[in-house]
């Protein structure tokens, strides 16, 4: 038996099969990792949306309590706690709603940073594979084409924390600054 009797390797068609269902595999792993981060990035920005809506109700409310008190001859400083309870109570459903809110947002973003990761790393992998059949040097495809879904490490959640840090910084600060007001305006 000569040289001639046996079939180049990158010739064979179960190798060429294996190439090119690797190559589909990777390009569905894309395509898929892809289309969700764009569906969480639209989940995201109705969640800022809504977020901003109720901000707004929220101000034109707080607005109504504050033209009240200033308009109402009847009110004196005895009836003070009715205003900050009102406004109390008020703060307390918004917090919630801001919370929720803010958990959906959140956790939309971690799951959209977990597919770009994922999208990222299918990307380079299938230009390396790509290389690898261009230059001949690949003979047998093992687990190359199998991407393992992507977690950020554990410092992404810090942005988390000073976006919630912010959102209920301004709102104590806003809550403390219509009680200041509902005292100055009923009591002096």
């Amino acid at each position: 038996m000569g040289d001639c009797d046996a079939a180049p390797t990158h010739h064979h068609p179960n190798n060429l099969i294996q190439k090119e269902t690797a190559l589909q595999a990777i390009n569905t792993i894309i395509q898929l990792h892809f289309e969700k981060t764009l569906e969480k990035k639209r989940a995201i920005d109705l969640q800022k949306k809504e977020l901003w809506k109720m901000f707004q109700h929220f101000f034109v409310f707080l607005s109504l309590i504050f033209l009240g008190q200033a308009l109402s001859p009847k009110l004196q400083c005895r009836h003070c706690w009715i205003p900050i309870g009102l406004l109390s109570l008020s703060h307390l459903i918004f917090y919630v709603s801001v919370a929720q809110t803010l958990r959906c947002i959140n956790g939309f973003k971690y799951q959209r940073r977990c597919h770009k990761l994922t999208l990222g790393l299918a990307t380079e992998r299938l230009r390396q594979l790509k290389m690898r059949i261009n230059n001949g040097g690949i003979e047998e495809i093992g687990d190359e084409f199998e991407i393992h879904y992507q977690e950020p490490p554990e410092s992404y959640f810090g942005k988390f924390k000073r976006n919630w840090a912010l959102h209920f910084g301004f709102l104590i600060f806003i809550y403390g600054f219509m009680v200041s007001s509902s005292v100055v305006i009923l009591c002096f």
